[in-house]
């Protein structure tokens, strides 16, 4: 990639004290920042004429003053004409650029230019939209009245109430006449920050670490590099990622990004947090937008939209995984249902409860918690396996239709806790009870889970979810949502690459498999300490993936072909 088109990365510097912003500014240049914001409105009792020089001597980083004005979002607590001195005053004294907003940019930058002093700062001009994303034709007008005040670089914020709200800033962007930085503030515009440069804008913004983030939505710069890899990004890089709500819990762009890495692909696999599912696929049904992995609340969605689905797929009622083909058309899988039983099957074999060759779950009574996408699929998956299979949903008529379609039996949820019939049986929950935030939620009361020798849970954040671990007290085995999430990734990652044979480890991987014991969660130990010292898995130092050592798919978090 030429250098020069590369889009920078910025990080927002948030500190209350000059010394602070100082050590935040050599915490930026270690992160990989290309530039560093300096939010000098949020220094208490800053004065210019003493600190500004400060932060500008010897700076590590190219910088952006930023004494941003409470009618802009801002915290600066003096006057306009005082606040315009700061700029003035980082413009004589050589600070690589500006923020000055567009409600004050034409009178400002006239009064700059014709003092006819040279400088090398360039003078970005901005306008930030708390509220709302305007039309098109708004934000054209807009950009134009920016280009007009005779800045170097138009910054044009905007806040997302949808994710499709996003696919205008790309238009805007794409379509730029000059250096722009274009954004959408909140959670549903976090693609925005991730994809902008592939749609050629001029910088991103990452804070440095969470909890110092300068607006809504804003990932952190360790996030934009070693998980996206937004400085390789380029406007040929495919794009790829989760849909769902909630979304941002999920593991699946540390997994892919450093599967597409592994095997140098420019791709980039991103979440999407989406409202309306047809109206995503609909704003964003473009060549570069090629593959989803689909999650709750939207596989049945998936699946009525897709022009062709595999028969697996057809027959679950559920589809988790969508291919756009060059066509047009969108092509849609069943990874989930493979993923769950393999991973229950090797549960119930490395714990010695497996009393078949042929299949562990053969003639066992297979509880399953839920009748949507990942409830049908463990359903099918079972009944293909001859297990007998109940399910248990709050809505009693939705557990009667999928019972029926795999010859089963429907209960009301709130029975589950009383249904016993007899020991040994298999419990799977496929529903989100349990899922962070309420991780103290579970599907069933604890006492009744002495019923069951394998417990499965489809919630993999947290890893030891209640459910998990009040099953482990009982003297359940227990088998952990990451297994599933592990082995339908893989089949994804074959859709999403056309790469054939099996994913392998690295050569120099090292792994060393737990072994599986009533009573407790089995967990594969996998080396990827760096990642964790960098934060990127905070809640896992281990991951429990069912395998037989010559089964070992991914370690380090990295895929091979």
């Amino acid at each position: 990639m030429d250098p020069s088109k590369q889009c920078l990365i910025c990080v927002p510097l948030t500190a209350k004290t000059v010394k602070k912003m100082l050590f935040q500014l050599e915490l930026a240049k270690e992160s990989g920042a290309d530039v560093a914001e300096l939010r000098v409105d949020l220094i208490s009792g800053f004065d210019a004429a003493a600190d500004l020089p400060v932060l500008l001597k010897d700076k590590p980083l190219p910088v952006i003053v930023t004494p941003r004005a409470k009618w802009e979002g801002g915290e600066y607590k003096g006057s306009e004409e005082s606040r315009q001195d700061i700029l003035r005053m980082a413009y004589d004294l050589g600070a690589d650029y500006i923020d000055v907003e567009l409600k004050v940019a034409g009178g400002f930058i006239q009064e700059l230019r014709s003092r006819g002093k040279d400088s090398t700062t360039k003078i970005i001009v901005s306008n930030h939209n708390w509220d709302f994303t305007p039309s098109d034709e708004e934000i054209h007008a807009t950009i134009e009245q920016m280009w007009a005040t005779g800045g170097d670089i138009v910054k044009y914020v905007t806040t997302a109430q949808d994710i499709t709200d996003v696919a205008q800033v790309f238009h805007f962007l794409s379509e730029s006449k000059g250096p722009t930085i274009g954004l959408a503030m909140g959670p549903a515009g976090m693609i925005s920050r991730l994809l902008a440069p592939k749609f050629g804008g001029y910088l991103t913004f990452g804070a440095l670490c969470k909890g110092q983030e300068s607006a809504p939505g804003q990932p952190t710069v360790q996030d934009l590099i070693e998980v996206y890899r937004v400085k390789s990004m380029d406007r040929d890089t495919m794009v790829y990622g989760v849909i769902g709500k909630p979304v941002y819990h999920s593991k699946g762009p540390v997994l892919h990004n450093k599967g597409f890495e592994e095997l140098n692909l420019n791709k980039v696999y991103v979440p999407l947090l989406v409202d309306d599912f047809n109206k995503f696929m609909n704003v964003f049904n473009r060549p570069d937008f090629h593959g989803f992995s689909v999650t709750i609340p939207y596989k049945e969605d998936a699946l009525k939209l897709c022009d062709r689905v595999e028969n697996a797929a057809k027959i679950i009622g559920a589809v988790n995984t969508v291919v756009r083909e060059t066509t047009g058309e969108y092509q849609g899988y069943n990874t989930d249902c493979e993923g769950a039983l393999s991973a229950i099957e090797k549960g119930l074999r490395h714990s010695g409860l497996a009393n078949n060759d042929e299949t562990p779950l053969k003639g066992k009574l297979f509880v399953v918690i839920g009748a949507g996408g990942a409830g049908k699929a463990l359903a099918y998956g079972a009944k293909e396996r001859h297990a007998r299979v109940v399910v248990a949903n709050r809505n009693y008529e939705r557990a009667k239709a999928l019972a029926e379609s795999v010859g089963g039996k429907a209960i009301e949820l709130d029975q589950l806790s009383d249904f016993r019939p007899e020991t040994g049986m298999i419990l799977a929950n496929s529903t989100s009870i349990g899922m962070e935030p309420e991780v103290t939620r579970s599907p069933i009361h604890k006492d009744a889970l002495s019923a069951y020798a394998l417990v499965f849970d489809a919630v993999y954040t947290p890893k030891q979810t209640q459910l998990l671990k009040d099953a482990a007290e009982m003297g359940a085995v227990t088998v952990s949502g990451e297994e599933m999430f592990y082995g339908q990734a893989f089949a994804q990652f074959r859709y999403f690459t056309d790469l054939p044979g099996k994913l392998r480890a690295p050569v120099s991987a090292q792994c060393s498999i737990g072994t599986y014991s009533r009573g407790r969660m089995i967990s594969t130990r996998l080396g990827f300490d760096k990642l964790l010292q960098r934060g990127l898995y905070p809640n896992s130092a281990q991951f429990g993936m069912l395998m037989d050592k010559s089964q070992v798919q991914l370690v380090n978090l990295a895929f091979r072909c």
